[in-house]
């Protein structure tokens, strides 16, 4: 059986593979708009997983979309008789009207009669899919579930348990109490108005001290069984409304906070202030509050399973630093988050849910990588390389192709040792936010000043925000305290006091770093350049930082190409082969650069 999931009509739209109870392929829509979390219809991303499984649109037996127009009919209906909220309604209904007309749409988008995908559609509501995209691929044939994010069909939160193939959904938080609206509101007081900059905002935190924890707790009632309540005088989607697009593009949310919140906080960042310690202080008040609040369902949710294994999804299981606690504040001893968790995931468990809730069979999967997008043969590398080799000259870089990969992966680790900076492109592109290894700008974690060297040569983003260690597995417990394997990045873990020196440039401020673990089993090609590394300086961990600049992560060869020429990285490997500019050239710019300290 060939399932094809579709997250459409939402932010970070996406499609996902399944054949016969196998993932064959995952891929994100923004990638290929290079917009950012792009909203509207995966037309590209659903192309691509096809053509990545050898299949035709015809093949396609089931097409299972992460969203159900019918769910909690009867709720929706008593919150608009009791609230009437403003434009919500409106909006909310042009998106309904679009998610029931999508069967046709998908048709046109891959040329099939509209009966019969209309017939092979299925609806799977918004939450029982981010449920089953960490459930049915997780290493757990048993164990307790639970999706927080902001809000899908109604739904922020819910939780309930996995056993072989069956998903049981027991309990669920509906709008619009939401602990993911709780956050995007602090974050655009702060001033970061942009769908998905929440993560600025977790990033931020570990600069301030907690001091308005107490004004932000009380926009949140914590219950019992593992409910809460937000004071929705402080929120503006229940009563105003907030205008939302998710037709096409980029996704945008209106002010989500009230007047109100000023008056208990103060007067709300704009968005060309200069982030100041009280801004700094507000972030990491609302990381306490949401990490109280997380932690309180999520012990409900091991109380009333009384599993010690947890499959976590939503938005809010990108929080990478409250995932990282899960295990010391819960009775949860085993975790597991795949690495697109947020809306993107919610085609992969849309997929999933449609193979095992619906159709039966069997689990027969484990995500253990998240190398799910499409690669590149050598062919499309040189006609990359090819067509840009005039301007390649004219930026004084050397081109090289090597025939030993082993002997690549020691001069590749060797420049890296040596300070510089390096474009990785290699294998299938990730599937997530996360840059894992194949997507990917390296250097060395040992050097303090290479966070201001990549943010004013390459990534001109704001300096609070953190770069990743990329460690092998085998090394977690000799430079992180109580940290487990994680292949894809998404848990925060103190660096032990006595490495904070030695990897300056991945510890953040607080002393930690969100790790990522490499294995023969995950990634041998990234795990080999590691040990290279390793063999030279003694230091068996990469600094790993996502291959784009200020855009979606590169996808193609000539995109990798175009962001490695238009920045001041030092060395693009892509495959086995090697572009490398003149040292002096980049020296001379790296000054300049950091002279003029171009970053926030």
């Amino acid at each position: 059986m060939n399932i094809l999931g579709v997250n459409a009509y939402h932010g970070d739209v996406s499609a996902a593979l399944v054949c016969d109870g196998q993932l064959v392929a995952a891929v994100e829509e923004e990638r290929y708009r290079r917009i950012k979390h792009c909203a509207g219809v995966p037309r590209h991303a659903m192309r691509a997983c096809l053509e990545i499984g050898g299949l035709a649109p015809a093949d396609v037996d089931v097409f299972a979309v992460s969203r159900d127009p019918r769910a909690h009919l009867w709720r929706k209906a008593w919150f608009l008789l009791r609230h009437r909220p403003g434009g919500t309604v409106s909006a909310r209904a042009r998106n309904m009207a679009g998610v029931r007309a999508l069967p046709g749409v998908l048709a046109d988008a891959l040329g099939l009669d509209h009966a019969r995908v209309r017939q092979r559609t299925r609806f799977v509501e918004h939450h029982p899919a981010h449920l089953a995209s960490a459930a049915f691929v997780a290493p757990f044939d048993a164990a307790a579930v639970c999706a927080i994010d902001g809000f899908g069909d109604f739904v922020s939160t819910s939780w309930g348990r996995v056993a072989g193939s069956r998903l049981s959904v027991d309990g669920h938080v509906f709008y619009p109490h939401s602990l993911g609206m709780l956050y995007l509101a602090i974050t655009q007081y702060l001033g970061f108005p942009s769908y998905g900059d929440e993560f600025k905002v977790m990033g931020l935190a570990p600069y301030g001290e907690p001091r308005f924890t107490r004004e932000i707790a009380s926009l949140v009632r914590l219950g019992n069984d593992g409910q809460f309540e937000l004071d929705l005088s402080y929120f503006r989607h229940a009563s105003e409304g907030v205008q939302m697009t998710w037709e096409d593009g980029s996704p945008t949310i209106g002010t989500v906070f009230t007047p109100k919140l000023e008056s208990l906080l103060g007067p709300a960042r704009r968005r060309d202030q200069p982030v100041d310690a009280r801004h700094e202080a507000m972030a990491a008040s609302l990381q306490a509050v949401f990490e109280r609040a997380a932690m309180h369902v999520l012990r409900h949710v091991q109380k009333a399973t009384g599993s010690t294994k947890l499959c976590l999804a939503g938005g809010c299981a990108m929080n990478s630093v409250a995932n990282g606690k899960i295990r010391e504040e819960t009775g949860f001893r085993d975790v597991f988050i795949q690495p697109a968790s947020g809306d993107n995931g919610t085609a992969l468990g849309a997929a999933f849910y449609a193979c095992h809730q619906l159709a039966g069979q069997p689990r027969a999967f484990v995500m253990q990588h998240g190398y799910w997008g499409p690669s590149f043969d050598d062919g499309t590398v040189v006609a990359a390389l090819d067509a840009q080799e005039e301007f390649i000259a004219g930026q004084g870089c050397g081109r090289r192709l090597w025939t030993d990969e082993a002997a690549l992966d020691d001069w590749t680790a060797a420049q890296i040792a040596g300070g510089r900076v390096v474009g990785w492109f290699q294998g299938r592109m990730e599937w997530g936010a996360r840059a894992l290894g194949n997507r990917s700008i390296l250097a060395d974690p040992r050097r303090a000043d290479m966070r201001d060297i990549i943010n004013t040569r390459i990534k001109f983003r704001e300096r609070f925000r953190p770069f990743a260690p990329s460690i092998l597995e085998e090394a977690l417990d000799e430079y992180f305290v109580g940290a487990v394997p994680d292949p894809f990045m998404l848990q925060v873990y103190p660096v032990r006091p006595d490495k904070r020196a030695v990897v300056p440039a991945i510890t953040h401020v607080d002393g930690s770093g969100r790790l990522q673990t490499v294995s023969p089993r995950s990634n041998q090609r990234y795990y080999d350049l590691i040990r290279a590394f390793a063999r030279i300086t003694g230091v068996p961990m990469l600094l790993n930082t996502s291959f784009n600049e200020n855009e979606p992560i590169v996808l193609t060869p000539e995109q990798a190409l175009d962001c490695f020429l238009r920045t001041s990285m030092d060395v693009l490997v892509i495959g086995r082969h090697v572009l490398e500019r003149d040292v002096a050239r980049t020296a001379e710019s790296t000054r300049v650069e950091l002279g003029n300290r171009v970053i926030g």
